[in-house]
C-alpha cells in the first residue's frame, strides 16, 4: 500500500481529508506479518476500547513467557480458566481455540494469499467462530495492507465520519459507504485518519 500516493489522492478529491492529512501527518502504519497473531489479536480487541484491549492482549502474551507470539498448539493446551484470568471472556476463549484448531487448514488455503481477493479471504475466515466482517476488515488492513478497505461497522470509524460531516448522530452504514466512494481506491488510508480523530491513533 502506497501511503504517499493515497494521501495525494485524498487531498485532491476531498478538502476535509486534506485538512486531516495536514493536521496529523502520515499514519504510523506497520502491517503485522504474522497472520495468526493478527487474527488472534483482533478477536481479543473485539468490542473493547483500545486501552482495555491492549491491556488484556499484553497479559495474554505474557502467559507464554517469551517475546514470540504463541503458536496455535500453545493456546489449545492452555486451560480456559487460565485464559479467563487475563481478562478474556468465555466467548473469546472459544473463538481463539476455534481459530487455533482451524489454523493449519487456513494456512494451506492462504498459501497464495497475496493473489486472493478480499472476498475469497473473507469466505475462508467466516468459517471461524467469532470472526465476522469487523475482524476480517482489521485483518485486511493491518496484516495484508489492502488499500481499499472501509470498516463501516467500526464504532470509532462511525464517530469519525460523523465528526467530519458535522452530524449529531451516527451515520447509517449505507450513507457512509455511499459517501466513501470519493476516497476510492484508498479508503484504508482514509479510515486511518477517521480513527485518528477519535482514538488518537488505532494501535496495532
Amino acid at each position: 500500500m502506497n501511503i504517499d500516493k493515497a494521501k495525494t489522492h485524498l487531498r485532491k478529491v476531498d478538502p476535509t481529508m486534506a485538512k486531516l492529512i495536514s493536521k496529523y501527518g502520515s499514519p504510523n502504519f506497520e502491517p503485522i506479518k504474522n497472520h495468526f497473531e493478527s487474527l488472534a489479536r483482533s478477536i481479543i480487541y473485539q468490542q473493547l476500547s483500545g486501552k482495555a484491549a491492549n491491556a488484556i492482549y499484553e497479559r495474554f502474551k505474557n502467559l507464554f513467557g517469551n517475546n514470540d507470539f504463541p503458536y496455535p498448539e500453545n493456546i489449545l493446551v492452555l486451560p480456559a480458566e487460565v485464559l479467563q484470568k487475563v481478562g478474556l471472556s468465555k466467548q473469546k476463549i472459544i473463538y481463539l481455540k476455534d481459530l487455533s484448531i482451524k489454523w493449519e487448514q487456513i494456512k494451506i488455503q492462504f498459501s497464495n494469499i497475496e493473489k486472493m481477493s478480499n472476498g475469497e479471504i473473507s469466505n475462508i475466515l467466516l468459517e471461524v467462530k467469532g470472526i465476522g466482517q469487523w475482524t476480517i476488515d482489521m485483518f485486511l488492513i493491518f496484516s495484508l495492507a489492502r488499500p481499499d478497505v472501509f470498516p463501516s461497522g467500526d464504532l470509532a470509524i462511525q464517530k469519525g465520519f460523523a465528526s467530519i460531516k458535522n452530524m449529531d448522530t451516527l451515520p447509517t452504514i449505507k450513507y457512509m459507504i455511499d459517501e466513501s466512494e470519493i476516497w476510492k481506491p484508498y479508503r484504508t488510508v482514509a479510515s486511518l485518519y477517521l480513527w485518528k480523530i477519535n482514538d488518537g491513533e488505532f494501535e496495532w
